[in-house]
């Protein structure tokens, strides 16, 4: 992985970034200052009528086994079918990387903004997140999943009306990122001249 740092500039920041496995993280994660800097980023995105329609739930050391079970209670409860490894992995889930945020997306739909635009201000969030995480020197991984659409996961993390938009792994990479493919421009760019 290439660091950002002081030598980098915005443009560095913005090739480099690139997510690592949450499983492949190590302490130290961000500060508690660190975190807040991060989090004041996220929010910082397009957001069409000021509806801030993320909100952030840190889920900090003290509470990851907690997170464990709850995790591995609503498994069970979801899939009685399940086996020991697949609860381990739910538990695993729970406790791998130093720092761990929920990201929520709480749109308005009395709101004129279409909820589509409100839940790309959601996306941007999510996006700053990761982006300010490696601007600190830390890699981030976004992953959703099972425990992001379970409605026992929801109801002890969100209030009312939310969805759970993904959880952020953060923390220092044990080995080197591997850069991923890349679309090619000519795929992805067309010129439309009327």
């Amino acid at each position: 992985m290439t660091a950002f740092n002081d030598r980098s500039t915005p443009l560095d920041l913005l090739l480099t970034r690139r997510s690592g496995k949450a499983r492949d993280m190590a302490a130290p994660g961000p500060s508690a200052d660190q975190l807040a800097q991060i989090l004041r980023i996220a929010s910082r995105v397009p957001d069409h009528g000021k509806l801030a329609p993320w909100r952030f739930v840190v889920i900090p050391d003290t509470a990851r086994e907690k997170f464990a079970e709850l995790l591995e209670t609503a498994y069970r409860a979801e899939k009685p079918e399940a086996g020991r490894l697949e609860i381990q992995a739910m538990r695993d889930f729970a406790v791998q990387a130093p720092t761990l945020v929920a990201v929520m997306s709480r749109l308005k739909p009395e709101s004129h903004i279409p909820q589509w635009e409100q839940q790309l201000s959601v996306g941007a969030a999510c996006h700053n997140l990761l982006l300010a995480a490696h601007a600190q020197g830390f890699v981030g991984n976004w992953l959703t999943g099972w425990a992001s659409t379970s409605p026992a996961v929801l109801a002890a993390i969100g209030e009312p009306g939310e969805t759970i938009a993904g959880f952020f792994f953060i923390g220092m990479p044990v080995k080197k990122l591997e850069e991923r493919p890349r679309p090619l421009l000519e795929d992805v760019v067309r010129v439309w001249n009327g």
